[in-house]
């Protein structure tokens, strides 16, 4: 018979997990709430907020807006966000990420009290993503972005450099780049460098790894703007090449489901678990004599 199992370590992490919370609460207390920003990066999950009341905005719009309440997703806000809602009169309701917080002032810090004005505050993450615009506000946006180990040599290696990267960035490949730009620094310039991954969100690897080894067959749920859910799916292919990515509970192939086999289900930081719950219940419909594990639910 075959069995059906539910990552129970995949997920929303704590920070987008608590912004959802947040936001259901709010809605609760009636009243028109805006959402700077799609909360997470799952349409599905973005669609259920907004059949609850959430009126997801972008920043323009926001500018915009007088005396109303917005809620401000795990990602974080610059402080222009911040000033705007204090000219305006916006209420905000910040469930900005502790860990993203934390990355802020840390990068804020090194910027305000730089030993010399031409030091560089390098970040290494994917320009124009929520959480790095959040960080470059902390700088004046004169932090330079890095994507990859490509784009360094766009530094200045004569010139104090001071390194933090956006917390959901691969561990590997942030402390390849540090690495990189060690071993290329000249006379008498420092090198900083800040590990500000966020292990919750590093730590997704190994595990995710193992579980698409222990299984048949994977069923990735993830929405299709989550960055996040790419990597980690791309991690499950390696392990498991019978994985499948898919972007709603509905989408399942009657075909890949045989006789005796194992299923595996699991999703990025930002598929909620009642999504993968969902996935096992229509696989579950689809082949009645599955057996799903009672630790999935």
């Amino acid at each position: 018979m075959s069995k059906i199992e539910i990552d129970r370590q995949s997920g929303c992490c704590f920070g987008v997990e608590k912004a959802i919370i947040r936001a259901e609460e709010e809605l609760k207390k009636g009243g028109t709430l805006y959402c700077l920003g799609d909360i997470v990066h799952n349409n599905i999950e973005v669609e259920r907020l907004e059949k609850m009341g959430l009126i997801t905005i972008n920043h323009e719009q926001f500018r915009e807006l007088k005396n109303v309440r917005v809620l401000l997703r795990a990602h974080g806000e610059p402080p222009s966000t911040y000033e705007i809602a204090k000219q305006n009169n916006i209420e905000l309701i910040d469930a900005s990420c502790p860990v993203v917080l934390g990355l802020q002032k840390r990068i804020k810090k090194k910027y305000t009290h730089a030993e010399s004005d031409d030091a560089q505050v390098v970040i290494f993450g994917k320009k124009g993503h929520a959480e790095v615009n959040g960080l470059l506000g902390q700088t004046d946006e004169s932090a330079i972005v890095i994507e990859s180990k490509e784009e360094i040599d766009k530094l200045d290696f004569t010139k104090d450099i001071s390194l933090f990267s956006q917390t959901t960035k691969s561990l590997e490949g942030f402390r390849e780049v540090g690495e990189l730009i060690k071993s290329r620094m000249q006379g008498d310039a420092k090198f900083e460098f800040y590990d500000t991954i966020c292990r919750q969100v590093s730590n997704r690897v190994p595990n995710i790894q193992e579980f698409a080894e222990n299984h048949d067959l994977i069923f990735f749920i993830a929405g299709e703007k989550s960055s996040n859910g790419k990597v980690l799916f791309a991690e499950c292919k390696k392990k498991n090449p019978n994985s499948y990515l898919i972007h709603h509970p509905d989408e399942i192939d009657p075909a890949l489901l045989k006789e005796d086999i194992s299923i595996g289900i699991c999703g990025a930081t930002s598929t909620p678990m009642w999504q993968m719950e969902a996935v096992a219940q229509n696989i579950a419909k689809l082949q009645p004599r599955m057996q799903v594990e009672k630790a999935a639910f």
